[in-house]
């Protein structure tokens, strides 16, 4: 159901610098960049994930709320999701761990302060 989401950033270059090695540690890969925006995917997946600027020229802000999460397949692609964003200036917003008992999960806020969260099956 979902084509896309995007994320707003106030410096692309620090932004494609911490996608691409969280990205990278659970398959997915920079697509495209263009001259304003950076789209990012994994192999045989339609939704997509972009960086933009906010088009109105305002400063980009993270939401209370609001998160994006990726689905992984194994404990070791989640605590290397969690490992390279906080290499990458994120910051820690939940340990790699067991969640409600059914999951492996962490949550990590980007260098823009977007929330995060990578999961794989118990």
């Amino acid at each position: 159901m979902i084509a896309y989401s995007t994320l707003g950033t106030n410096d692309m270059d620090r932004s494609i610098r911490f996608y691409d090695a969280v990205f990278g540690a659970i398959g997915g890969v920079r697509e495209v960049t263009g001259e304003t925006w950076t789209r990012y995917g994994r192999e045989g997946e339609r939704a997509k994930v972009c960086l933009t600027p906010p088009y109105d020229g305002q400063a980009a802000q993270s939401g209370n709320g609001p998160m994006l999460a990726f689905e992984t397949t194994d404990r070791a692609s989640v605590d290397a999701f969690h490992a390279a964003a906080l290499a990458q200036g994120g910051a820690d917003a939940g340990e790699p761990g067991i969640r409600e008992g059914t999951h492996y999960v962490a949550y990590v806020r980007d260098p823009d302060g977007n929330k995060l969260c990578v999961f794989a099956p118990k």
